[in-house]
């Protein structure tokens, strides 16, 4: 192999080394777009169980404030 066949084969090793890294790099943003977005569903549902997490407490609370009432009317 002559020098200038060894330096079109480096060439092409390095061309397809770059389109194998744009190819990475092409993968992991779109990964971390779909991660961005199962977080966002993620803190919108943890959001919306917390919000719901204290209804409940507050409506077991009351429960018991009337059962505590109820007891002592007796």
């Amino acid at each position: 192999m002559t020098t200038n066949d060894s330096i079109t084969q480096d060439i092409r090793t390095l061309e397809e080394r770059i389109d194998d890294l744009i190819g990475a790099c092409r993968r992991l943003r779109e990964e971390n777009e779909g991660l961005r977005h199962s977080q966002e569903s993620l803190i919108e549902e943890r959001t919306k169980l917390t919000e719901k997490n204290k209804m409940a407490r507050t409506r077991l609370e009351s429960i018991v404030d009337r059962l505590k009432a109820l007891d002592k009317a007796t």
